[in-house]
């Protein structure tokens, strides 16, 4: 399995296919990993485009089972997961690259274009998270019920507080899309692409917000994962959007 390391920070990836760089963040919250886009996400992301694109993908540092470790930076959660995305592909080589993110890949998109705008050459948001109002907590308390015991558990050199400290910073603001804020969103000339959902952890509300506010953005059809037969033809409108943009 192929590694990319940067002092204290190894992150397992892997990559198919051929022609521009494709990266793809995974769903899953802070557990995201590639099965996520190979196996159990809607559709298979690798076999859906490595036929015309470099299609790369990894584990989120220190997501469960995973081989992806690093420490816990508990003062700046988004940007140390910003740090291992942009680290990986500037180890590989590669300047700019269309993106493609899942539920917490949402997030992370817009912290990328918060950092790095010059280099995502467009943007594919896949059922993003975001903050909804009538459920506060909901990601904090997810977490530290489930991903933070089980992170302790392989690190023992990592503690409760530690976590609890972590994902107040990440979500104890509970509002919009976490990483950015809605005056940011408006200044993005990045094309980007909405595939909203609309799930406690996936508000249709904020996804459809985002694109009324991004000057440059679009808008598969609702719902597009049910029935299945609708699968294809959202993908189909991720590689024309792709296509038209690369």
């Amino acid at each position: 399995m192929p590694f990319y390391e940067r002092g204290n920070v190894r992150i397992h990836y892997e990559e198919v296919g051929s022609g521009p760089p494709l990266l793809v963040i995974p769903g899953g919250g802070l557990n995201a990993m590639i099965p996520y886009v190979t196996v159990n996400g809607p559709f298979n992301v690798f076999e859906a485009f490595k036929d015309e694109y470099r299609v790369i993908s990894f584990d989120l540092r220190n997501s469960t089972g995973s081989e992806s470790t690093g420490p816990l930076e508990v003062d700046r959660p988004w940007d140390a997961y910003t740090d291992d995305h942009l680290g990986l592909m500037d180890h590989l080589g590669i300047d700019k690259f269309l993106v493609m993110g899942f539920c917490i890949g949402g997030p992370f998109i817009w912290n990328m274009l918060r950092r790095a705008p010059e280099r995502v050459i467009a943007a594919v948001l896949a059922q993003p998270s975001g903050a909804r109002p009538e459920l506060p907590g909901l990601f904090y308390n997810n977490n530290m019920g489930n991903w933070a015991p089980a992170l302790c558990a392989a690190r023992p050199e990592i503690t409760m507080e530690q976590c609890e400290r972590f994902l107040k910073k990440m979500y104890g603001g509970d509002d919009f899309v976490f990483t950015v804020t809605r005056d940011f969103v408006k200044t993005v000339k990045t094309p980007l692409l909405v595939m909203p959902d609309d799930v406690p952890a996936h508000p249709y509300a904020v996804a459809m917000e985002t694109v009324m506010l991004a000057p440059n953005s679009e808008v598969t059809m609702f719902p597009w994962k049910e029935p299945k037969e609708r699968v294809p033809v959202a993908v189909r409108q991720v590689r024309s959007f792709l296509r038209a943009h690369r």
